[in-house]
């Protein structure tokens, strides 16, 4: 490879602007993205119930990034790839369709899910109308049934059910505990908190998805279930059952498993393509597709550069724990809680999240510092 390598980061979410961030210095990297800014698909129950504390720390221009200065971001959508031209070609709004080379192919394009993770170009100021709109119809409704008992829908619940105790708040999932996937103890610990948060659990209803409902909106009720119980009459719907849509119209069927996400080896590159990796909701690493968390975007960076250093037994293999983790409802006005694989659990208090886990640790250390917002 002469001169500084080529590095294509496709889809600049959380994962992605990591990844480009960490590989700035000593890469020529170019990042693609379909929004101006980081728009974490992150904490939506903080962004449906407390939206300028969500956009303070999860809205983020690619400007206030400080590692992101040596990072060229295109803003676009992925038509395609050549992978073995290594060209990827990208539409962008206002101009012909832009052709990139690389040297090495990150894919962190996601998944679609629900209103909050949708593959579309869109501006800051359609972000910000979508949202704006979101927040008026919850305010409006009385009463809101949440579907689905994963850790978006448990979040939601809890976090609309504490911000709006007038509002009757429902959660509807289909096993008898919500959260599969985590930690007994931790799913039982969080029936517990939701029910002490006033949500009104549902457990063992499963919802009928009304025909050709793409789950891409709020809907207004009422509820219907094909577990054969009565249907339940709410003024809005909130759809979080998991129906997630790899982003990976652009790639070629050769690189995906059966559902479209991207098949990786151990070190997460592709197989027969060493110069193609996928991290983060998009790769197929384990049941979970856990690699957007356990720091799989450190792990990325070192095997690209093992990989362009001709040294490939640097590399390391990404290794998925057996439950899945976080803090699930986000902070709080009183703390946090950060829920463990092994089924344990610690508080933040609420004087050390902003300041210190958020300000300092999150945008500071992991993020490498972010500017402040231009008024």
């Amino acid at each position: 490879m002469g001169g500084r390598p080529k590095v294509v980061v496709a889809g600049m979410g959380d994962t992605g602007v990591l990844v480009a961030s960490n590989l700035g210095k000593g890469f020529d990297v170019t990042g693609i993205a379909t929004r101006p800014a980081l728009v974490s698909g992150q904490e939506l129950g903080n962004r449906l119930a407390r939206p300028e504390f969500w956009s303070r720390n999860n809205l983020t221009t690619f400007d206030r990034f400080r590692k992101l200065d040596r990072v060229h971001v295109v803003h676009g959508a992925i038509t395609g790839v050549d992978l073995d031209g290594r060209r990827v070609t990208v539409d962008v709004p206002d101009g012909p369709p832009v052709v990139l080379g690389y040297d090495v192919l990150v894919i962190a394009t996601g998944v679609s899910n629900g209103f909050w993770r949708k593959d579309r170009v869109e501006s800051l100021a359609e972000v910000r109308d979508e949202m704006d709109a979101q927040g008026a119809r919850i305010a409006e409704a009385a009463s809101i049934g949440v579907v689905g008992g994963g850790a978006t829908g448990v979040s939601a619940a809890a976090n609309l059910a504490r911000r709006h105790p007038d509002k009757a708040v429902h959660l509807f999932y289909g096993q008898d505990e919500p959260l599969p996937g985590y930690h007994p103890k931790v799913r039982h610990h969080l029936a517990k908190e939701l029910a002490a948060a006033g949500v009104h659990l549902h457990p063992g209803h499963r919802a009928a998805v009304p025909e050709g409902f793409a789950l891409d909106d709020l809907t207004p009720g009422p509820i219907s279930f094909s577990t054969g119980q009565d249907p339940v009459e709410v003024d809005l719907v909130l759809w979080a059952v998991g129906a997630v849509k790899p982003n990976t119209a652009f790639l070629p069927a050769e690189v995906l498993d059966e559902q479209g996400f991207v098949r990786v080896e151990p070190d997460l590159h592709v197989p027969g393509r060493p110069e193609v990796f996928a991290v983060g909701d998009v790769a197929a690493t384990d049941p979970h597709r856990s690699s957007a968390r356990n720091w799989a975007y450190r792990l990325v960076v070192n095997n690209v550069k093992a990989l362009v250093a001709g040294t490939p037994g640097k590399a390391k293999p990404y290794v998925a724990p057996e439950h899945r983790w976080g803090s699930i409802i986000g902070p709080q006005e009183d703390g946090m809680t950060v829920y463990q694989p092994n089924g344990k659990w610690f508080r933040v208090p609420h004087w050390a999240v902003q300041p210190i886990l958020i300000d300092v640790i999150t945008k500071g250390v992991i993020y490498g510092g972010i500017r402040r917002a231009r008024r």
